[in-house]
């Protein structure tokens, strides 16, 4: 492998609140040392355009993505317009996440078909290429800060998806776990199906693989005292490698700072990924891990 890339950091906020609490809330996670803050596309949670560009008019560092954007869910040529006036409104800060949605309780609720694996995913890779072709044209309008637009995250698990992050993405996400057949839960990956899934991308990427930031979303941070817990709450998704060993998967933290430090410096030297991303309830346990990582 060549010359490992530099760590980035990023929380994912995804619980609704007021005006006033998700201002603080974006100022703590910048105050923490985050480089990015993060909105997820669920019903019931906030809507990510306004979320990501009042987090930003609240802060003066971070950048704000989606992570990620239900792709199915928007037109591609008005996605295109509320991502280039979010990218022109926070002078360029802004990251997309796309994936291809796997809630089909959302997908209903919404009135949108749930359509098959292949579909949702020739849908992303439509959004993808058009996004792509308008910000490329310097007459389109909305004009992006960014001169070819905000970089794009694809996020996924399966070789349909992975295949389109490979060809388009700038960033690919890892979500380390793969919809259960109930099609709300996960079932966490194991590491030797991380290793095969990065490695199925890095043949894809073959020149690119280092022009390409890899991610991946991790699910739960935890301290020493708490690790019983996982066994409860993680138990029914863990593969069974890792049934007894929790803190070798790589979806989840556990251990002290330092312990969880060198754990992610271990998995970006097995597998070359240097974003990670927590979620919002684990954002203050995560912090003292960045400040030994910089």
């Amino acid at each position: 492998m060549t010359e490992q890339r530099p760590f980035r950091f990023g929380v994912n906020m995804v619980v609704p609140d007021s005006r006033a609490n998700w201002v603080e809330k974006c100022r703590r996670a910048e105050a923490f040392g985050y480089d990015v803050i993060g909105v997820a596309d669920h019903l019931g949670l906030p809507a990510p355009f306004p979320a990501i560009i009042l987090g930003a008019e609240a802060t003066e560092r971070v950048r704000l993505n989606t992570f990620v954007l239900n792709a199915p869910f928007y037109n591609p040529l008005l996605l295109a317009r509320d991502i280039a006036g979010a990218d022109q409104f926070t002078d360029g800060r802004v990251e997309i996440g796309l994936g291809a949605g796997y809630v089909k309780a959302e997908f209903d609720a919404a009135g949108i078909p749930f359509e098959s694996g292949r579909k949702r995913v020739e849908h992303l890779e439509n959004t993808v290429k058009t996004l792509r072709r308008l910000f490329a044209d310097p007459e389109y309008q909305p004009r992006p800060a960014q001169p070819s637009g905000p970089p794009l995250l694809l996020a996924g698990w399966g070789d349909r998806l992975l295949r389109v992050a490979a060809d388009h993405a700038d960033i690919i996400g890892f979500t380390g776990a793969a919809a259960a057949r109930d099609g709300a839960s996960l079932q966490m990956a194991g590491l030797e199906e991380m290793a095969e899934r990065v490695g199925y991308v890095r043949g894809l990427l073959g020149a690119r693989a280092d022009q390409v930031e890899l991610n991946i979303h991790i699910q739960r941070v935890v301290p020493p005292q708490d690790r019983a817990a996982v066994l409860e709450v993680f138990g029914p998704a863990l593969p069974p490698e890792v049934a007894d060993t929790p803190e070798e998967l790589p979806t989840l933290l556990i251990g002290t700072p330092e312990e969880m430090a060198q754990r992610l410096r271990d998995r970006r030297e097995r597998y070359g990924i240097s974003y990670i991303t927590v979620l919002e309830d684990s954002m203050e346990n995560f912090a003292p891990v960045i400040d030994l990582l910089r």
